[in-house]
């Protein structure tokens, strides 16, 4: 991914040409094709230039138009510039019409309604002369960074909060609400960062900077009235795969050699399918395949799945032997990386792909990430069944889902009949009722929030409250599929997007997303239940309409790989125990204002005799696994932020 930065001084001081050289200096990771500034005035702007496409090996940014009086600076993709370029005319004599071209005649011609026509994953700023106001939107996802930071005096924003940091303006005040929402694993606001006063423009946003005011606004939103209805499984089939098939190709536009995640899931193996039957289709280079395996911890192995892919041809294969890899040798390099605690403990695994990336001279790294969220398991269409009185059907459907493995589980039949059947028509009492009795049963729901949390400090930042707001805002279970389907995109399970999108940068990738594509999501929240889950086979449409790119033993697999024991394994196994506990036991002090040190102590020693019962752990330990990781975490970033004090006195 390219980077961007700049600032608008709103006290009318001309920038500082140094200060814009720093924060381009502390992204410069981003730029391995060429670094550009310009300024004017109270104005700056910087680029930092990755180039993938064949339009941007002729892109010069930032864009100067001086007969409108625009300059943009952009880090972007836009995949339906065709229809754009044709629409709004757009000519450049004498070199081919750059994504950025696109975005300026977009902003000419809609102004400020210029991202609801764009399609693509874009973070942009446009700094327009006669307005005097400078112009920032973000793609529909959130899949490019936007960081900013705003006083009475001060617009700044930029790809990462590092560029921000720089400046010695920007203070950097501990925002206490995120430490919590990190530490009880709830997105309690999805704009904040661990930093007070550093703010991200949200997916979907856009925003309009002045002297006087900002003003912030969502261009686009998830429409749930809208329903496709065709006559038939071939047509739905076909129509799906028109839309994933756009949606895989727009990632494929790059002059460089392409890469792809591959576990051997559905989602990933789709994307393999897809994209090397395109690149062979044009004639064009291997698909590269990157997969993680396992020599010890053989229950988190996919390889005859993978295997399975790759048999297909069309590949070049590349693996990972995860278990082998030490998840706490580069922990500095990854809390430098992303410049606050990350949330998923399989970061390590990810970098040793993008390093292998990085050899092969791959630029586009596709990733199956928001697979799930965006061609979803269905149940809710359980729920429906029951609500139109077809008990029959709901019965027959629960006895073959009880089989299935979702999210590293096996799905109980009572739990579906509780949560699909008789909780969402239950009446207020006996849910409050339910919710009592789990409370009871599990540490994890006693208080509300995580038990390693430090009960004062909870308190002191109004937690309790904060949950039950956040709650309020999805009054009691969802009732229709499509109304599930919809929370859970809207839910910022996709703000990995931002953690992915660190570690390819520093490695000289751009991490690539196809599921995230607005035109694919919206046709998939338009399916009928029926084509979402039919006789206990979620995913219906999905697995139907790829018949011809997928092996049938990865197109009818029910379950996931169980990755558990390589948590387990980098908390609790041998070689890392010594590590852990001393974090845990001793550094951990430094936190007593936000952590129970007991809780936290207590769930370690629950989980530390994993190892010795062969590797089994159940739910859980896995919740008190992933307390301890966070925890851990937490406190080496507070040593580094510490470091980083002392660096700047």
């Amino acid at each position: 991914m390219s980077g961007i930065a700049g600032m608008y001084l709103l006290d009318g001081r001309p920038v500082d040409p140094t200060a814009l050289a720093a924060m381009a200096e502390s992204i410069a990771h981003r730029g391995a094709d060429g670094r550009g500034t310009w300024s004017e005035g109270s104005v700056g702007l910087c680029q930092l230039m990755l180039c993938t496409t064949p339009e941007s090996l002729d892109e010069e940014l930032p864009l100067v138009d001086e007969g409108r009086g625009l300059v943009l600076t952009s880090d972007a993709r836009i995949d339906n510039r065709d229809e754009l370029i044709e629409f709004l005319a757009i000519r450049q004599d004498g070199r081919p019409v750059t994504d950025s071209d696109v975005i300026l005649a977009a902003y000419d011609r809609w102004g400020d309604r210029c991202p609801e026509r764009l399609v693509g994953d874009f973070a942009f700023a446009i700094w327009d002369r006669q307005r005097q106001v400078l112009f920032c939107a973000r793609d529909s996802f959130g899949v490019r960074p936007f960081y900013y930071y705003r006083s009475d005096r001060m617009f700044a924003f930029a790809s990462e909060i590092k560029a921000l940091l720089s400046l010695e303006a920007i203070p950097r005040r501990l925002d206490e609400t995120r430490v919590a929402s990190y530490l009880g694993r709830t997105e309690l606001d999805s704009a904040s960062t661990f930093y007070q006063d550093i703010v991200q423009l949200r997916a979907a946003h856009s925003m309009t900077v002045g002297r006087e005011r900002a003003a912030v606004r969502r261009y686009w939103t998830l429409d749930v009235s809208r329903e496709v209805r065709l006559a038939s499984d071939e047509e739905y089939d076909e129509a799906f795969r028109e839309q994933f098939v756009r949606a895989v190709r727009g990632h494929l536009r790059s002059v460089f050699p392409i890469g792809s995640l591959l576990s051997g899931g559905l989602d990933s193996s789709a994307i393999v399918g897809v994209a090397r039957k395109l690149l062979a289709d044009n004639g064009g280079s291997r698909l590269h395949t990157f997969s993680g395996v396992f020599d010890r911890l053989t229950q988190c192995d996919e390889r005859s799945f993978i295997n399975a892919v790759v048999a297909r041809g069309g590949v070049d294969p590349h693996y990972v032997v995860s278990d082998r890899l030490d998840p706490w040798a580069d922990i500095d390099a990854m809390l430098r990386e992303q410049q606050e605690p990350f949330p998923g403990p399989f970061l390590f695994v990810r970098r040793a792909f993008c390093g292998l990336a990085r050899d092969l001279k791959v630029r586009v790294l596709l990733d199956g990430s928001m697979g799930d969220a965006v061609v979803p398991h269905g149940l809710g269409h359980l729920t429906e069944l029951v609500q139109q009185g077809r008990w029959w059907s709901f019965a027959t459907q629960v006895r073959v889902l009880k089989r299935t493995v979702y999210r590293n589980y096996t799905v109980s039949l009572r739990s579906l009949v509780w949560e699909r059947g008789i909780r969402p028509l239950a009446p207020v009492l006996l849910e409050r009722a339910w919710r009592l009795r789990r409370r009871a049963s599990a540490p994890y729901r006693r208080h509300g929030w995580a038990p390693i949390l430090n009960p004062s400090f909870a308190r002191r930042i109004h937690l309790a409250e904060r949950l039950a707001d956040l709650r309020a805002g999805f009054a009691g279970p969802a009732r229709t599929a499509r109304e599930e389907h919809r929370r859970y995109l809207a839910s910022g399970l996709y703000h990995s997007f931002g953690v992915t999108g660190r570690t390819a940068a520093a490695f000289g990738l751009s991490a690539s997303h196809p599921f995230a594509d607005r035109r694919l999501v919206e046709f998939c929240l338009a399916l009928p239940s029926e084509q979402r889950l039919r006789q206990g086979w979620s995913r219906l449409v999905f697995r139907r309409a790829l018949a011809d790119v997928l092996p049938d033993e990865v197109r009818w697999r029910r379950d996931k790989s169980n990755l558990q024991p390589l948590v387990m394994s980098m908390l609790f196994g041998s070689p890392n125990r010594a590590l852990v506990e001393r974090t845990i036991f001793e550094d951990a002090r430094m936190l007593t204002d936000y952590l129970d040190l007991g809780a936290l102590r207590d769930a370690y020693r629950r989980c530390a005799a994993w190892e010795r019962r062969g590797g089994y752990a159940s739910r859980s330990e896995v919740q008190d696994a992933l307390q301890v990781w966070r925890a851990m975490i937490l406190t080496l970033w507070f040593q580094a932020r510490l470091g980083e004090h002392g660096k700047r006195a």
